[in-house]
């Protein structure tokens, strides 16, 4: 939410969240005052959500089924924001994340912003070496591809990671397609910053020694040094104007 306030438009403003889950952003955006249309594969998502914002006090503008890869339903110019943070982990051919993104630009107001996370690449090679050090066995397509689907033939049973199949992005693969896909980059930041994994004793820590380290960790994770070693990256991008991006 830190890296969204940072770059909203001020409210009220038009936002779409796509693969919006249990309407997690979609609700703390409507409580800031934007309008906010949530689209989701799961019908038991957009139910979920709709009754913890009933709960919350506040109402989305519509909560819709539907794909990131066709937003046909809205016109072009739609909104001012677009969230795109989930979808993306779960789109495993490069022509589908593409399409997400185009699809993303076409509903995209005049200069709207687009927030896309990803998951990082070698994130499951940390996480396995903390929890499960037999997984190598079936990550080479990770390696190779960004792409993990599970794997079980051959695979001892304790070395078989009970993860869905998703796309996890190398740092160096994310700027290149979005700013083909028509998106001027103003930023790409590492979510967990510098802690990933080991933010156990943070988390139990004192407020002012809490808040002193959000305020370090949202700052690393802004180094492109780091990018790596976080789990998930935030992109934000604006939209091109038909005179092409902005000087910066």
């Amino acid at each position: 939410m830190r890296a969204l306030k940072d770059y909203l438009p001020h409210s009220p403003a038009e936002v779409l969240d796509v693969g919006g889950g249990p309407g997690r952003y979609s609700i703390a955006l409507a409580k800031l005052g934007y309008r906010v249309t949530m689209l989701d594969l799961s019908e038991s998502c957009l139910q979920l959500a709709q009754k913890k914002a009933k709960e919350e006090g506040v109402s989305l503008a519509e909560c819709l089924r539907g794909n990131a890869i066709d937003l046909g339903r809205f016109r072009d110019s739609s909104f001012d924001v677009v969230l795109l943070m989930g979808p993306l982990y779960h789109l495993l051919a490069v022509d589908s994340r593409d399409q997400a993104v185009r699809e993303t630009h076409r509903v995209l107001k005049k200069n709207g912003l687009v927030f896309a996370t990803f998951n990082t690449r070698y994130a499951p090679l940390r996480w396995s070496a903390k929890n499960e050090p037999e997984w190598p066995l079936q990550g080479k397509e990770l390696l190779e591809t960004g792409v993990w689907r599970p794997v079980t033939t051959g695979i001892p049973p304790k070395a078989r990671v009970g993860f869905t199949s998703s796309y996890f992005a190398h740092p160096t693969e994310i700027r290149p397609p979005m700013k083909r896909d028509g998106f001027e980059d103003l930023d790409l930041i590492g979510c967990e910053g510098a802690i990933s994994m080991i933010e156990e004793k943070i988390n139990e820590s004192k407020s002012d020694e809490f808040d002193s380290w959000v305020d370090l960790n949202y700052r690393l994770g802004k180094d492109p040094s780091l990018h790596g070693a976080a789990e998930h990256l935030l992109y934000v991008g604006r939209k091109y104007s038909k005179e092409g991006p902005r000087n910066k």
